[in-house]
């Protein structure tokens, strides 16, 4: 129970924090793939690689909690959808790339400055 509550604390963090800078990216950036998320996800990758390796509290409330509820597949998801639904392909192999790109080497290099 105790290790749920402590996912839940970093969740209530995370989730709420990704809404608000999503909600701002937007406001001040226009851009042709969706930045907001792919920053987004980028960043919760790094610092869950960070916590890998921690076997504790922490690891619970920043890595499965906060990261978890940061980051979003589901957003990414949909976002590629529409652009390919919309007939941009090049946007959505783009947007594609580069969050698998970022995202595994911002995890890989969390990992590495923890070693």
């Amino acid at each position: 129970m105790l290790r749920a509550i402590l996912i839940a604390l970093g969740a209530g963090v995370g989730a709420p924090l990704r809404y608000l800078i999503d909600q701002r990216v937007k406001q001040v950036h226009k851009s042709l793939i969706p930045v907001e998320t792919l920053g987004i996800n980028t960043i919760g990758s790094f610092i869950l690689g960070l916590m890998i390796n921690n076997h504790g509290n922490w690891q619970l409330i920043i890595g499965t909690g906060f990261a978890g509820a940061f980051t979003t597949w589901s957003a990414f998801a949909i976002e590629t959808h529409h652009l390919i639904e919309q007939q941009h392909y090049k946007k959505a192999t783009v947007y594609l790339m580069l969050t698998l790109l970022l995202g595994i080497s911002a995890a890989g290099f969390g990992v590495f400055l923890t070693k």
